[in-house]
């Protein structure tokens, strides 16, 4: 699999604020935690729910791939998001994949001046 591909489409899954096409990339039981989901959400059907009222919640953002780097069973990306009328940040993502399916993501993001 290219990653860095499979990271750039996944990442405008994202920008577009699209749940459908985003929670495709994961698989059925995954697991996935963000600094307002530390403790985690298991499930397509948990992040479906979860996306749908940030996406809501927030104003457009557009991320942009910095970097990926393959580890064992999956990879690590940077990005950066730019939030319409609120600044930028810096993010990075834990992925572990079954196939080309997320099965763990953890998020890790810092604002930026």
């Amino acid at each position: 699999m290219d990653i860095a591909d499979f990271n750039a489409r996944w990442l405008k899954a994202w920008t577009d604020k699209d749940v459908d096409r985003l929670v495709r990339f994961y698989a059925e039981g995954c697991v996935y935690k963000d600094p307002q989901t530390a403790a985690g959400l298991e499930g397509r059907e948990a992040l479906r729910a979860y996306l749908t009222g940030l996406f809501a919640a927030t104003p457009a953002m557009t991320y942009t791939p910095d970097e990926v780097w393959p580890i064992p069973g999956g990879f690590c990306g940077r990005w950066y998001c730019r939030i319409e009328g609120a600044g930028q940040l810096r993010g990075f993502d834990l992925v572990l994949l079954d196939g080309e399916e997320i099965v763990l993501n953890e998020v890790y993001v810092h604002p930026l001046p």
